[in-house]
């Protein structure tokens, strides 16, 4: 790791209207990520844990508050440029996987590549499958794959555009015990292998302690 900050939000707020009174979802929320590193964010259900993921990734606005990724000012983008820097920048793998049903597992890795044009989509997808051990798998939906097979598959399509940020969303939440610490062995060694820096949210102790930092949320902010 380096000191220079690759992520940094500063003053994140983010209210939203429940009938007739709002209801705070995150309260001046300040963090920094650097380059390599690998951030857990605790915080039981409804602690706005993933509010604040979907905020760093620029998929959710705030009240209030502001982030930089890689020196940019996210919501300082439109949508259009924002969306750009995220197919640039950032992987994500999220609980419940998110694979597109009528794709196969192929066609789901390759699918971020041809969004930003790149010719060699099939190869680097067919390889980066086969990194996860699916070298066997291309050609299947995900209705035909097993949880812990999704999950590589998303995790294949996170890493296949060497992100310099991974944001993951509660990764083993939908996974039994032995599928979930498989795919858990494999994004850790893979965010090594590719020097890739990681914002994981999830409940698990265990699974936090694995990353070079913990972050708690309660209530909406950050505690000790």
């Amino acid at each position: 790791m380096n000191n220079s900050k690759l992520l940094s939000a500063r003053g994140i707020g983010k209210t939203v209207k429940s009938g007739d009174a709002d209801l705070v979802i995150l309260r001046d929320i300040d963090l920094e990520v650097t380059p390599g590193e690998a951030l857990a964010v605790l915080g039981a259900s409804g602690s706005g844990k993933s509010t604040l993921l979907a905020i760093l990734a620029g998929l959710d606005t705030p009240s209030s508050g502001t982030v930089e990724l890689e020196g940019v000012e996210i919501f300082a983008l439109d949508e259009d440029r924002r969306a750009e820097l995220r197919g640039r920048a950032v992987g994500f793998v999220f609980q419940s996987f998110q694979l597109l049903p009528a794709l196969t597992a192929l066609e789901n890795v390759m699918l971020p590549l041809e969004l930003s044009g790149n010719r060699d989509a099939e190869a680097l997808a067919q390889r980066m499958l086969e990194r996860v051990g699916l070298g066997e798998r291309l050609h299947h939906y995900p209705r035909h794959l097993s949880g812990g097979e999704q999950q590589r598959v998303a995790l294949a399509r996170a890493f296949v555009v060497r992100p310099k940020l991974l944001l993951a969303d509660e990764p083993t939440g939908s996974l039994d015990a032995a599928s979930g610490e498989d795919v858990i062995e494999l994004l850790f060694g893979m965010n090594r292998e590719y020097g890739t820096t990681l914002v994981m949210v999830t409940h698990d102790e265990s699974l936090a302690g694995r990353c070079h930092r913990r972050l708690r949320l309660a209530g909406g902010r950050i505690v000790p």
